[in-house]
């Protein structure tokens, strides 16, 4: 059922939110929406996710809702990583405008709140925000990579491992990076080439990246 906005803050203040979004009208309509009526305040707001540090330092916000690419190529999911330790109780959902399949799944595993792409309405952000500060969490259905001959899709591991050749890694460093094997990380990629009917890594990472299914800068 799609999210309507009309909900109450039961607490005794409403919730403190920082915006990090990097497209000056989408956050000043961020800015508008998250506003006392709907039970948050926004206390700061950013295009850039490098400065979250600082403003969640002066602010204490209850909320961060991030941009997975902020300006100056400052990434979200960088800045959930720095900051989830630091405020364990803080809640952070992120968000993208781009069909990437490896966002969403990299936010859950570093502790994020939720995951929202931004084809999404305003009011679904809202509702979704207000469950999250009731302590639930939302991540959308795994995306998958289309294939060109149609067979089955990659597996979890051969995602992570394609993610990673796509960030230039040797397959060593993949190896060393997942705490697997090289032949390990060799039999995954022959199941991909197998799979997308591609003869070779550097026409399946080109498919992905020239597509947007996964981008290597973020």
């Amino acid at each position: 059922m799609e999210a309507h906005c009309n909900m109450t803050n039961t607490a005794k203040h409403p919730f403190k939110v920082i915006i990090v979004e990097d497209h000056r009208v989408l956050r000043e309509a961020f800015c508008a929406a998250f506003n006392a009526d709907n039970g948050f305040v926004v206390v700061g707001d950013t295009e850039n996710a490098a400065l979250l540090d600082s403003l969640c330092l002066i602010h204490q916000p209850d909320l961060v809702l991030m941009d997975v690419c902020t300006d100056s190529g400052e990434s979200g999911l960088d800045a959930l990583a720095r900051l989830r330790p630091l405020y364990p109780d803080l809640k952070i959902i992120l968000m993208s405008g781009f069909d990437e399949l490896s966002y969403s799944p990299r936010a859950k595993q570093m502790g994020a709140n939720a995951f929202i792409f931004k084809d999404r309405g305003i009011d679904f952000f809202l509702e979704t925000s207000q469950r999250v500060m009731r302590g639930d969490t939302y991540f959308p259905e795994e995306r998958q990579i289309p294939l060109p001959n149609g067979e089955s899709p990659f597996t979890e591991r051969e995602a992570e491992i394609l993610r990673h050749l796509c960030e230039y890694k040797t397959r060593e460093e993949i190896a060393d990076e997942l705490f697997i094997s090289k032949r390990t990380v060799d039999r995954h990629v022959e199941n991909m080439l197998a799979k997308s009917g591609f003869s070779s890594t550097i026409e399946l990472i080109i498919y992905v990246v020239s597509n947007g299914w996964i981008n290597p800068q973020y």
